[in-house]
């Protein structure tokens, strides 16, 4: 069973990594993104598991919003940069899907 300090360290850890998905977004790079959301995964599964039966302090339970409130407030911004990509990706593999059909229909030119 975690304890309060536990929760919080772990709620810290996914904040944190969500600013560095953030600063990884922002750099357009999608690998590293890619590994940093996998680690937050592992963070969340982790309280989702263990969690509930734990009693917070005032302070650790001001802690733990102010860390989701950092963890909210940084996945508005990466989804803000990441949907364009995302709509450009869907247009190229849309564009290629096309294209294949095309050419298996009617032949390559």
């Amino acid at each position: 069973m975690m304890t309060g300090q536990e929760v919080v360290l772990e709620y810290t850890a996914v904040a944190d990594l969500t600013g560095q998905m953030l600063a990884a977004a922002e750099a357009g790079d999608w690998d590293h993104l890619t590994v940093l959301e996998q680690a937050c995964t592992a963070h969340v599964n982790m309280l989702k598991r263990q969690e509930a039966a734990v009693e917070l302090t005032a302070s650790h339970r001001q802690t733990k919003i102010d860390c989701i409130r950092r963890i909210l407030a940084d996945d508005r911004k990466i989804r803000d940069l990441t949907m364009p990509w995302m709509a450009q990706l869907s247009a190229l593999i849309s564009n290629s899907g096309t294209q294949r059909r095309l050419a298996n229909a009617y032949g390559s030119v």
